[in-house]
């Protein structure tokens, strides 16, 4: 059973993210009122997660998750935030949290983050000792539009980049949200040319037995069913670099979000570029719209650690 902590000033919030979170998941949930609280409860509760609000008194989200990282670096921190505290999240994002979920879509968005976060955060250690004696590894893939394929993947390039000593924790956890939603891009916007709408609209349907989804219909029909996903991971002890391509006809580059702008965390809109952006020192696109290089670099003090 996953171990949860809860940190919001305002009782009633806490207590509907807390009744949200033993509704969809196994899991023991425990509250603090402000970040001191929380962090004075960490050594004994030993949560696997921490949610928290951004605007506190005593200390705040961003000061929480300073010291979240510091004093226990494999706890990951989701943010919640509201409409105004663009710039707040996106220096807490930096300064690693793990994930964010805008206030006013936490019963559709919360849950599936949690599951997400929580299913990265799992340490696949068999391979750890090996993989930090490597000095370099490049590997290319060719995905079909299979979602199944992401989180192997997702997993592989985690182990490296922490294994090799790249990043920590955190910095893992932010690597494999930044390639998991920049792939996912690929195959569903990218390949399948599904659009946000038509995502939101799935969402909603009921889809009876045998019925094939959305996904499944686009996946059998031309162009879609020919159109594959290149991925080209180069990965060093100060380094690495991800080139994701896909078939289709790109996207519109003035629609990447401004992450200074309000807004610009807004998951209707484009959440997962702004994670992208935000969890990665580069994110490079073609002209064309249907490839993006990816860069993270070894932080200051972090070469050599693992």
């Amino acid at each position: 059973m996953s171990s949860i902590l809860v940190v919001d000033d305002s009782a009633v919030d806490r207590r509907l993210v807390g009744e949200l979170l033993e509704r969809k998941f196994q899991c023991a949930v425990n509250y603090a009122a402000n970040g001191l609280e929380a962090m004075a409860r960490m050594q004994a509760l030993a949560p696997e997660l921490v949610i928290t609000d951004l605007t506190m008194p005593e200390m705040n989200g961003l000061e929480l998750v300073t010291s979240v990282r510091e004093h226990y670096p494999g706890v990951p921190v989701i943010l919640m935030t509201a409409y105004g505290s663009e710039a707040l999240s996106i220096e807490a994002l930096e300064k690693g949290a793990a994930s964010y979920v805008p206030k006013s879509r936490l019963a559709d968005k919360l849950p599936d983050t949690v599951k997400e976060v929580l299913t990265l955060a799992q340490a696949d250690r068999c391979h750890a000792k090996l993989i930090r004696c490597l000095d370099r590894a490049h590997f290319t893939f060719t995905l079909d539009n299979d979602p199944a394929l992401v989180d192997p993947l997702v997993d592989l390039i985690q182990q490296m980049v922490s294994g090799m000593g790249l990043v920590d924790f955190t910095g893992r956890l932010q690597v494999g949200v930044a390639i998991k939603e920049a792939v996912l891009n690929a195959i569903f916007h990218g390949n399948l040319e599904i659009t946000q709408e038509q995502v939101q609209e799935v969402e909603h349907e009921l889809i009876q037995e045998g019925d094939l989804s959305l996904v499944e219909r686009r996946a059998a029909q031309e162009p879609y069913c020919h159109r594959q996903v290149f991925i080209d991971a180069d990965v060093a002890k100060t380094e690495a670099r991800f080139v994701i391509r896909d078939g289709g006809n790109g996207f519109d580059l003035s629609t990447i979000p401004d992450l200074n702008k309000p807004g610009a965390l807004d998951p209707v809109g484009r959440r997962g570029l702004s994670l992208i952006q935000t969890f990665m020192d580069e994110a490079r696109y073609n002209e064309r719209g249907n490839e993006v290089t990816l860069v993270k670099r070894a932080s200051a003090g972090q070469h050599g650690s693992a």
